[in-house]
């Protein structure tokens, strides 16, 4: 309804029971008239930190990493834990995605030293950044704000560009809409000459 409503596309994460006992990370894609083109279920399942067991109640995803053709552009739906690697952007890519969208939920767990908080946090971009370069592509990704349990959510959802450029860049602290202008051509020129 929201997507036909407001002539976008939608990449929406739920929370999958396909039977008793198998549940995914999953993200459905919803196209600009509603239409629903399908999903991607995380692979990459953490179990580091308390608050991050998942272990316990995802199961590694089983669709590949596919990619949907929207009315704007080639997308592919990676799922938070997914960001860590590169095989999953490669693979996007490959297939024809022109964005990568990572749905996250990421933030510092109590007691974390300062100093390597911050670490963390620029590594989560950082290793975005280097999927757009290593493939040509832009790459969203959003992440929670504010407090669940113990963990606060770093925010700081971006948008990268071909070169892992910063084109757009949210808040730390509070709820936002971040829109960015992502030029698809460009993509294209950026594979051709640095393929």
């Amino acid at each position: 309804y929201l997507a036909k409503k407001h002539n976008m596309v939608l990449v929406v994460p739920v929370y999958e029971q396909e039977m008793t006992g198998l549940y995914y990370n999953t993200a459905a894609v919803i196209d600009h008239k509603g239409q629903y083109l399908g999903k991607y279920r995380k692979h990459h399942i953490p179990h580091c930190h308390p608050g991050f067991w998942e272990k316990f109640y995802f199961t590694p995803g089983d669709l590949g990493f596919p990619s949907f053709q929207t009315r704007y552009a080639k997308v592919s739906a990676l799922v938070c834990w997914d960001q860590w690697f590169p095989e999953g952007a490669r693979s996007a890519a490959l297939s024809g995605a022109q964005i990568l969208i990572y749905p996250t939920a990421i933030g510092w767990i109590p007691n974390e030293p300062k100093l390597i908080a911050g670490q963390q946090r620029e590594a989560w971009e950082l290793i975005q950044r280097s999927h757009a370069v290593a493939n040509g592509v832009y790459v969203a990704s959003v992440n929670r704000v504010g407090r669940e349990g113990r963990i606060k959510f770093w925010g700081n959802s971006f948008v990268a560009g071909p070169f892992g450029e910063i084109v757009a860049h949210a808040d730390g602290e509070r709820e936002e809409i971040l829109l960015a202008n992502c030029d698809l051509g460009r993509t294209e020129k950026i594979r051709q000459s640095w393929p």
